[in-house]
């Protein structure tokens, strides 16, 4: 079992930064390949970026790909999400995700625990 709490999320200008952090309990959490989605208000969920156990290997969604970077540190059980560049399109509720084996990245029903979201607001 893993639990997931993301934070970092607000309100920023067009071409500004934020970090979003996703901190995972348990002991296995170097285990597990971590992915960020997001879902803006009528919108089915997409893809973000995805990163596997050990941090060797990234995936981006083409849309975020040269301005968001993800990125983990086992050692303190947390995913992160640097975005920067944000457009008020990247406006969204931000969830990460865990998955044991990082089959199909960008594919949601992969992942097998999900955290609550954290709100991403860019204005224009």
């Amino acid at each position: 079992q893993v639990q997931l709490v993301e934070s970092g999320g607000g309100l920023v200008q067009a071409g500004g930064s934020l970090r979003l952090s996703c901190a995972a309990s348990g002991r296995t959490f170097s285990s597990y390949a971590m992915g960020w989605f997001r879902q803006a208000p009528g919108k089915e969920r997409e893809f973000v970026a995805a990163i596997s156990w050990n941090g060797g290997n990234t995936y981006y969604a083409d849309s975020v790909k040269g301005r968001f970077t993800i990125s983990r540190d086992n050692a303190k059980n947390t995913v992160y999400l640097q975005m920067n560049s944000l457009k008020p399109e990247d406006t969204a509720v931000y969830y990460c995700a865990a998955q044991l084996s990082l089959k199909r990245p960008n594919t949601p029903s992969s992942y097998d625990y999900w955290g609550q979201g954290t709100q991403v607001t860019v204005s224009s």
